[in-house]
């Protein structure tokens, strides 16, 4: 007998089973770089680290994720750059709803992650004690990535299709190391005893968007514990590090060879999770005056810290060698992940026949929870029952001494737990803290009380943004600081546990969980309590005390409890918007002149390329030059590669974003003649030419604007140099 009843049930459960594509995804790219000359780089500190060029363009890499009736949505971007910042943030609302209608994306909905390279323009940061060495607040940097970040978004938004989104994680080894290993071993025996990776995460924790229409992935974005540190603080040219190489290595495997680079349909981003205490500089550190091993836990070398240094894998500690050393280990193991062969067939993207990790489809609801915390009047409860108050910002004597990826100066060394009189003056001709506060922060002896200094604006933060962006049952905790490996694993523990609690997840689905690290704003950095004693930099960088982590964990537990009631989550007064108070000291751009007889773009005399190169050569031209601060590129080029065809034509195979080419500018003298008001430059390109040359003619091609004298006006011009023939031996 046919009951109906008994077919409707039935069809339900054969509909919910095709039901497999639930979302709207979509990926979106764009040019943040910014000023690539003249500005200080934002992570090692270093004043004379100024941009002189182009290695890899930095990108804003977006990922649109909404359910089908686009009721509920989010939005994550991973950019090259430092860290998130609240001021950004501000604009990049404002500037995404102007395109797409008010309310499309919030400060609660959008969570934008740095990758934390450290070769990249500052003067973003709201914050002064981020804005000390660029000379304040740069606007050029900034105006670069509001652009950069909400063009992305706006692309990601745009581009979003019916699809499904697919979680793969395994274990990527020999790619990072702990670079604070005595302060990881202060953490119980028992705790270390449950995580056999042991001092650092190796875990790769990846989403693929997979197109309905197509089967195939429209952007993949995941989150692996490693420093933006290959790169050392000797280089000067604008690079994504690692990731960014990683990235652009992923791009080129699904958008083409034909493709521009950084421009395309697939967006592969590789983001930061918990590394703060994880270095690429997997050779480890040694002193450079000795060759012996450093101090372990001081990090220095006869008492002094410059000389510890960590090196990565690269041959002779070579740091781009290393950074494609890295970066390609993250790109073959995302490709593993994925399902693709490294090698393509015919030269498109291939499936392994078989992959030992596991692939689940990622099912259920978006939901989002946001809130604002002032930390510096936050009450705390501890592990005992005791209440605490987290210590309002201050820097250690230990955050002057640098890490072994990029160490500090004078007599600072890590692992200092006493001050010293000389440096307590100086400190306290800035701010002097009060006995309640030198307490509130031991055993960190304070060399820079930041809390209480507000001239001529706030030092650091005290309202932080944190949130929790649900896509089904993965979690994505957005977190503006660098937490290390522990101290992450804490949180992550902290808040599966919660988020499995109640009915929030189908039967038999666990909560899978990763945290987006430098989110949204920059914190500094968040040890354990037992890491905090040793006071290596990490702790030293730890603002609001040792608690800190038992901070930020009661509250991610807070809107996590929120988020499985089905209830809004309470939140204070946003983060200050100081951008009309902001001190920029870095000067504009100079106008530019050329020697007399000389054009802009004309190789400069005895600098053109040889008249024929072999595969693995370096082919080099320089050309009279024009400040590149006059206009940034975005979405553009400095440089191009131009094979000569046969037919008369000319194609391009190499531009700026390109791993094998480098674009270089120096400044010569102002010009005496006009009172300093102009200079000379030069620009230098370089293509170590690649073993997939093609043999025959190329020429090198330069492309700038140059300011004019007179009438202040920017004027482009171009330039090549001469042809030369590229053999294969």
């Amino acid at each position: 007998m046919f009951s109906f009843g008994r077919f409707t049930a039935v069809l339900i459960v054969l509909l919910g089973c095709m039901q497999v594509f639930s979302y709207k995804v979509g990926s979106g790219i764009y040019d943040m770089t910014g000023p690539s000359v003249e500005v200080n780089f934002m992570g090692y500190a270093v004043p004379s680290q100024r941009g002189t060029g182009v290695h890899l363009r930095l990108k804003a890499r977006a990922f649109a994720f909404a359910e089908d009736d686009d009721s509920k949505r989010f939005v994550f971007v991973s950019i090259d750059g430092g860290m998130g910042a609240d001021l950004v943030n501000y604009r990049v609302v404002e500037k995404v709803n102007a395109a797409l209608g008010a309310g499309t994306y919030t400060l609660d909905n959008i969570c934008v992650s740095g990758t934390h390279t450290h070769s990249g323009p500052g003067g973003y940061e709201q914050y002064v004690l981020y804005q000390l060495t660029s000379l304040g607040f740069v606007k050029e940097t900034f105006d670069a990535w509001v652009d950069g970040i909400s063009q992305a978004i706006i692309n990601a938004h745009n581009n979003r299709v019916p699809g499904k989104v697919l979680l793969s994680q395994g274990k990527l080894y020999d790619s990072n190391i702990n670079r604070s290993p005595t302060s990881y071993l202060l953490n119980p025996q028992a705790e270390r005893d449950q995580y056999p990776d042991g001092d650092t995460d190796k875990n790769m924790f990846l989403l693929n968007l997979v197109s309905q229409a197509t089967g195939e992935p429209v952007g993949v974005v995941n989150w692996f514990a490693v420093h933006g540190t290959s790169m050392n603080n000797t280089n000067t040219l604008t690079s994504g590090d690692n990731r960014g190489y990683a990235s652009y290595a992923l791009e080129r495997y699904f958008n083409g060879e034909d493709a521009p680079s950084g421009r395309g349909p697939f967006v592969g981003g590789f983001a930061s999770t918990n590394l703060g205490d994880v270095s690429p500089n997997t050779m480890g550190p040694k002193c450079i005056d000795t060759g012996l091993d450093c101090d372990g836990a001081t990090s220095s070398c006869n008492g002094k810290c410059e000389n510890c240094i960590a090196f990565g894998p690269g041959t002779n500690g070579d740091m781009f060698e290393s950074t494609q050393i890295i970066g390609n280990k993250q790109y073959e193991f995302a490709l593993e992940l994925l399902g693709y062969d490294k090698v393509k067939k015919n030269g498109k993207p291939t499936r392994l026949a078989k992959t030992s990790n596991s692939i689940q489809e990622v099912t259920g609801p978006i939901d989002v929870r946001h809130s604002w915390v002032k930390m510096t009047t936050l009450n705390v409860t501890l592990a005992d029952g005791s209440v605490i108050t987290p210590c309002r910002p201050a820097m250690g004597y230990s955050f002057a001494a640098g890490t072994t990826d990029g160490p500090g100066m004078f007599n600072f060394t890590q692992g200092m737990t006493t001050g010293n009189p000389f440096w307590n003056k100086v400190r306290d001709f800035l701010s002097k803290p009060t006995p309640e506060e030198i307490k509130c922060q031991h055993p960190k002896p304070i060399l820079l009380n930041t809390g209480d200094v507000e001239k001529p604006y706030e030092w650091d933060p005290e309202i932080v943004p944190i949130s929790i962006l649900r896509l089904g049952n993965v979690f994505i905790l957005s977190q503006p600081s660098e937490l290390t490996t522990m101290a992450g694993r804490r949180l992550r523990k902290a808040l599966k546990e919660i988020l499995e609690s109640g009915n929030l997840l189908a039967p038999g689905q666990q909560a899978e969980v990763t945290i987006a690290g430098l989110a949204n704003n920059y914190a500094s950095y968040t040890v354990t309590y037992e890491e905090y004693q040793a006071q290596r930099y990490e702790a030293a960088s730890t603002i609001f005390g040792p608690h800190q982590l038992e901070a930020y964990i009661q509250e991610f537990s807070r809107i996590a409890r929120d988020m499985v009631a089905g209830r809004p989550s309470a939140t204070g007064e946003p983060a200050p918007d100081m951008q009309d108070e902001m001190l920029q000291l870095m000067p504009t751009a100079h106008a530019d002149r050329v020697p007399l007889g000389a054009n802009f773009g004309d190789v400069v005399e005895g600098k053109d390329v040889q008249a024929s190169y072999t595969v693995g050569q370096i082919a080099k031209a320089t050309f009279h030059a024009a400040n590149p601060r006059h206009n940034q590129k975005p979405e553009s080029t400095f440089l191009s590669v131009e094979h000569m065809l046969d037919n008369g034509a000319q194609q391009t195979v190499a531009i700026d974003h390109d791993w094998e080419t480098k674009f270089h500018w120096q400044a010569g003298k102002e010009d005496p003649l006009d009172m300093g008001f102009s200079r000379l430059s030069e620009a230098t390109i370089e293509w170590a030419i690649p073993s997939t040359a093609q043999p025959g003619n190329y020429k090198l091609c330069y492309y700038g604007d140059y300011l004019t004298t007179l009438t202040g006006r920017v004027m482009p011009f171009s330039g090549c140099s001469s042809v030369f023939q590229v053999k294969t031996a």
